[in-house]
């Protein structure tokens, strides 16, 4: 079959068929080919003609559907995928065609998986729900933060900047991506200090906390650490998602501990920024919620990064909308926050969200427990409609914080 052949734009697509949206712009082709060269490279064809097709192997050709501008959508028989094998579709739909010279640039902006595939994964083993019992709090953002610096710390200062975290205010403390067991902080150590901490904190404060301890390793070796936080008492564990790779996400999710997974989507800027080729994050997000994590980064849109509100509506959107029976998964706001973005952040996001402040807690002049303490106070000024002027009016705290990031 030739590249053309794979396009039909009366065809319409079988409800088990997986569909995916691309951004294509041709490099000396006419769309129509290039679109047909994507289905054709992500099926069943390729460049030439054949001495080795069959006639039975045509019914599992993707076909173009729609093609408008630089856009089209293919659909692809369910057929053409091992259920439960990530590795396997996206070897599919996002692999070869991102090279091809036919190709000035390919984006693939969203797939939208069949309930046979989506059935073939676990999912969410707790989700926003499971979140929320666990944490008990009903209605709030969770408030985090990331131990800062990131690197550097020895165990004892680490534990410590994180009880006074939790004794200000955050529920939630984790570790930043790039800590995993260095000389200067090895992770059995930190698990268990940090982790008495934790229930020293609670101790005092009658609230629950977690504490993300970042697992990501080689597989194996990854789900010993995994294996020790739980037989420690931890609740959490954080997974650098892109770095470590799908496949050993998913052995991890496979294994069921009683691990929350906090997924951490550290390098994903090198294919996800681009609005012209790549991968859209919306399609990492739909990826690591069929794997299994219960939280994930999904952009800020009021701090450093990137991405523009309408980006982080569409992965929390991502996160959220019904896939067959998969449980939501709770978003994480992180990346140039503090006090004085909480009430945009609750604007864009609603209630269910992990505000997530590193800097903009540990940077706090009066210290940590402050920084942690403002945060909650921010969020509290929210729920009870009053600007963050007005509570900061009796609440040295948030306005000291308010003082330091207003020109910022």
């Amino acid at each position: 079959m030739r590249y053309i052949d794979f396009v039909n734009l009366e065809h319409v697509p079988s409800e088990t068929d997986l569909v995916c949206d691309f951004h294509l712009e041709p490099e000396g082709i006419s769309l129509k080919e290039a679109a047909g060269g994507i289905a054709a490279e992500s099926s069943i064809g390729t460049w030439t003609e054949l001495t080795t097709e069959k006639p039975y192997i045509n019914r599992l050709h993707a076909t173009v559907f729609s093609l408008e501008k630089n856009e089209c959508k293919i659909a692809y028989p369910v057929e053409l995928f091992e259920p439960g094998n990530m590795a396997n579709i996206l070897s599919s739909v996002a692999g070869n065609v991102f090279g091809l010279e036919a190709l000035k640039n390919l984006r693939l902006n969203d797939v939208h998986f069949p309930e046979s595939l989506v059935k073939s994964f676990k999912g969410p083993r707790f989700g926003i729900s499971g979140i929320r019992k666990l944490l008990q709090v009903e209605h709030r953002p969770l408030v985090g933060t990331i131990i800062k610096p990131k690197l550097g710390l020895r165990t004892y200062d680490h534990a410590k900047v994180a009880y006074e975290a939790w004794v200000g205010g955050c529920d939630i403390v984790k570790d930043d991506e790039n800590l995993s067991s260095q000389l200067f902080n090895p992770f059995v150590d930190r698990v268990t200090e940090t982790l008495e901490m934790r229930d020293q904190a609670e101790e005092e404060t009658g609230e629950k906390k977690v504490y993300l301890v970042n697992v990501t390793a080689e597989t194996q070796e990854m789900l010993r650490r995994a294996e020790y936080v739980q037989e420690q008492g931890g609740r959490y564990m954080m997974v650098d998602i892109i770095t470590c790779g799908f496949s050993a996400l998913q052995t991890l999710r496979n294994h069921d501990l009683d691990l929350m997974i906090h997924a951490h989507r550290a390098g994903h800027a090198a294919f996800t920024r681009s609005k012209n080729h790549g991968i859209n994050m919306k399609v990492i997000a739909k990826v690591a919620r069929l794997l299994g994590v219960d939280q994930l980064h999904v952009g800020t849109a009021v701090g450093k990064m990137s991405e523009t509100k309408e980006d982080v509506l569409e992965n929390v959107d991502a996160l959220k909308q019904p896939m067959f029976g998969l449980r939501p998964v709770l978003p994480v706001a992180s990346g140039g926050l503090h006090p004085g973005m909480v009430p945009d952040l609750m604007k864009i996001f609603g209630s269910d969200l992990v505000i997530q402040a590193g800097g903009g807690i540990h940077g706090h002049p009066m210290g940590t427990k402050s920084g942690a303490t403002a945060v909650r106070q921010a969020v509290k000024a929210v729920i009870e409609g009053k600007t963050l002027i007005e509570y900061a009016g009796d609440h040295k705290e948030l306005s000291t914080a308010l003082e330091t990031w207003s020109t910022r």
